[in-house]
C-alpha cells in the first residue's frame, strides 16, 4: 500500500493547481450535500478532491446494486448506509477532509437545524417532492443561504444540454429542465455526472466569488 501524503502535502498541491489565496476560501468552505445518489455521491467527490474543508452528508438510504452503475460507491458497500459508505470513501481519497453524516430523512421539520451550518447547499435527491421541499423551504426561511439544485439529466440527450442557471441572487439550477428520471431510458451515468459536475462546479465558483452561472 502507497504512503498515505500529510494534510500539508495535499495542501501545497491544492495551492499549486488553484492558488493560495482561492485554496484558502475553499479550505474554509461548508458545504451540505442533501441526498447522496448519483448527483449527491459525484458532487462531494468532486468538492472532496477540491480540498472544500467541511462536508455536510445527508441521505437516510442504504447503497443498493442498481446503484453501483452511476453512484460513487464500490460493490462491497451495498447494504450500507450512503452516509457511512461516502463518508469511508472520501477518507480515502481526501483524508483531511471533515465529514459530518446525518443519517435520516430531510423534512420541513428539520431542514434548516441539518443545514444550519453551510454556507452553501447542493440539492440532490431523486425525488420530485423532496427537491420542492428543500428549494421551497431555504429559498423561504434560509435565504441568505446559497443554493444549487438540479432538475433534468435523464437519457441520452447530448452532454451540451446540461446547462447552470442563476434564478435568483441565491439560486442556480443545473441540468437540462427537461428530461426526467420516469422519461426515456433513466438515468444514465455519465450524464448524471456532468449535472453534478455543474454543480460542483458552481459551488467552487461561488466561493471564488464568481456567481454568474
Amino acid at each position: 500500500m502507497g504512503r498515505i501524503p500529510t494534510r500539508n502535502e495535499i495542501q501545497r498541491a491544492l495551492e499549486e493547481r488553484h492558488g493560495k489565496a482561492l485554496q484558502g476560501k475553499i479550505s474554509k468552505a461548508t458545504v451540505a450535500v442533501c441526498g447522496l445518489g448519483g448527483l449527491g455521491s459525484n458532487i462531494s467527490v468532486s468538492l472532496a478532491r477540491a480540498g472544500v474543508g467541511k462536508l455536510i452528508l445527508i441521505d437516510f438510504d442504504r447503497v443498493d446494486v442498481t446503484n453501483l452503475h452511476r453512484q460513487q460507491y464500490k460493490a462491497s458497500q451495498v447494504g450500507i448506509y450512503k452516509t457511512e459508505a461516502l463518508a469511508s470513501n472520501l477518507q480515502e481519497i481526501a483524508p483531511y477532509v471533515t465529514v459530518t453524516c446525518h443519517n435520516e430523512r430531510m423534512t420541513e421539520e428539520n431542514f434548516q437545524t441539518l443545514l444550519a451550518d453551510a454556507d452553501i447547499i447542493c440539492e440532490a435527491f431523486d425525488k420530485a417532492e423532496a427537491k420542492a421541499m428543500l428549494v421551497n423551504g431555504v429559498l423561504e426561511k434560509m435565504p441568505s443561504k446559497y443554493l444549487i439544485a438540479a432538475s433534468g439529466m435523464a437519457g441520452m440527450e447530448s452532454a451540451n444540454s446540461i446547462k447552470t442557471r442563476k434564478i435568483t441572487k441565491h439560486f442556480y439550477l443545473c441540468g437540462d429542465g427537461v428530461n426526467d428520471v420516469a422519461d426515456d431510458i433513466g438515468l444514465v451515468s455519465s450524464r448524471v455526472m456532468l449535472c453534478a459536475a455543474h454543480q460542483a462546479h458552481m459551488v467552487l465558483r461561488l466561493i471564488a466569488g464568481e456567481f454568474e452561472a
